[in-house]
């Protein structure tokens, strides 16, 4: 090797890691957006007490997040693309940080779920802004990659949620019992968010501006500049701000190639599959098992410290995973792996239902005979490997890549607001399904959705492994004989 390929070697490393610290950056949005989803999850049984609140009303208090998280999503594209991604990112952080404060405080039902929908609104921003961000500015062979650390920052997340919430409530001797200064446990799970939304805020006010909305704006110095610090020595960067300029002509000489519009129910195809990817997604009940997880195992024979360890280890499962996805994206590629995930998440479905088939009595008295038990929380963590593994990180890969430039951050707005919108359906449905039919109906419905997502990758998701964002416009709906 010559000393000028030695340097050309050198000089790449440098722009992937740069790359990679900015991608990691973006992805502490994915980071709060984990810990709110689980935060609550050590909560529930003691705000149901403490404000004497029936299973409908503690699953809407869960669930009025997820309702803000949508508003948050669809407009978090909007203001994206007119004030630029980082600026957006700071006001998600900001959003998030202060609701965290007011949920510590709350006193009562209604003021709680007014805090938590503002969380929300943060929260749905960041779960739109860090896959376009990471997506814009990650070269080709390592988008996937980095594409994945939104996932890898949402099981962090979780898990940081979960074991905050388990230390917090041994350390009272329950979630409703008071722990420092007259406040219960539950409300410091809540009051240790402002410390990652503080952090995610400072980030999002130092890292670059998206090159993509830098060229929109006729800031063609400034896309060089981040341009070249992330792509290397052997990209074009010339070439490339060209590309995006020859994108946003494009745009503008065919307006309404610009928006989502389409011939099919009023959007365009490729936006209804970012749509259907998201509710599969939820669809599938990862989230009943993250928000509900502790009250589950308590309700089948595990006191509040086993059932707090259990979901602990399940979070850990979950972010332990994402690395094999991290692995394999730009080397398999994006379908493989998610007809793997179907096809593992409908089995271990199957078997939740099959185990809980077994039960016995109602309500919180539901006991598991013989192995049962154990069953059933295997297949509930072989169920996180497959999720984490594939569906859990590659969507958001997916949505962060797969829309043309001039309808990328809209449409994934629209994608993740369905996202929250199904994960709201699931969440808030979840508490009287197991009411009423036990916990065997839902995870059959579950199952049933996995297998149904099986069919929808085979016949409809493109794949965009090494694929150039500006050429995405030129992909076909249909996925590619590869």
């Amino acid at each position: 090797m010559t000393s000028n390929d030695a340097g050309r070697s050198v000089t790449a490393r440098s722009a992937h890691r740069k790359a990679i610290a900015l991608a990691v950056a973006a992805a502490v949005g994915g980071f709060l957006f984990g810990f709110d989803s689980s935060v609550i999850n050590g909560a529930v049984e003691a705000i149901e007490g403490q404000f004497d609140l029936s299973s409908g009303v503690t699953g809407l208090v869960v669930a009025v997040a997820l309702l803000g998280c949508a508003l948050g999503a669809w407009s978090g594209g909007k203001l994206a693309d007119r004030w630029g991604r980082t600026r957006v990112m700071v006001f998600g952080g900001v959003l998030f940080f202060v609701s965290s404060i007011l949920s510590a405080i709350a006193w009562s039902a209604i003021d709680l779920s007014i805090w938590r929908f503002m969380a929300g609104v943060g929260i749905g921003i960041a779960s739109v802004i860090a896959p376009a961000y990471i997506a814009e500015i990650a070269p080709a062979a390592l988008r996937g990659r980095l594409g994945s650390l939104q996932q890898l920052a949402i099981t962090v997340g979780i898990f940081a949620a979960l074991l905050s919430d388990q230390l917090l409530a041994e350390a009272a001797g329950g979630a409703a019992n008071e722990l420092w200064f007259g406040w219960e446990a539950w409300r410091w799970m809540f009051l240790v968010a402002v410390v990652p939304a503080a952090v995610y805020s400072i980030l999002a006010l130092r890292i670059p501006e998206s090159p993509r909305y830098l060229v929109a704006k006729n800031q063609d110095d400034d896309a060089r500049a981040v341009l070249s610090s992330v792509l290397g020595p052997d990209e074009d960067v010339e070439e490339r701000v060209r590309e995006i300029h020859r994108s946003i002509a494009i745009d503008e000489k065919n307006a309404e190639e610009g928006t989502l519009k389409g011939p099919r129910f009023g959007l365009k195809p490729i936006v209804w599959v970012g749509i259907l990817l998201s509710v599969f997604q939820q669809f599938v009940g990862i989230n009943a098992i993250f928000y509900y997880s502790t009250s589950l195992w308590q309700s089948v024979g595990f006191d509040e410290s086993q059932s707090f360890l259990f979901s602990t280890i399940t979070a850990v499962t979950n972010v332990a995973v994402t690395f094999i996805a991290i692995a394999l994206v730009d080397k398999v590629g994006r379908r493989p792996l998610l007809l793997i995930g179907s096809v593992g998440m409908t089995i271990t479905l199957g078997i939740m239902s099959l185990a809980f088939t077994q039960s016995s009595g109602s309500g919180d008295d539901i006991t598991l005979p013989g192995a049962w038990g154990p069953i059933a929380l295997v297949a509930a963590n072989l169920f996180v490997v497959f999720f984490g593994a594939t569906w859990g990180p590659l969507v958001w890969v997916l949505l962060g890549e797969m829309f043309p430039n001039r309808i990328r951050a809209a449409a994934l707005g629209v994608a993740a607001m369905a996202q929250w919108l199904a994960n709201f359906a699931i969440t808030i449905s979840f508490p009287p399904l197991l009411d009423t039919f036990g916990a065997s109906v839902p995870y059959l419905m579950f199952a049933v959705f996995a297998a149904l997502s099986f069919f929808f990758v085979l016949g409809k998701v493109p794949e965009t492994k090494g694929v150039e964002l500006e050429d995405m416009g030129n992909q076909p709906v249909r996925p590619s004989a590869g």
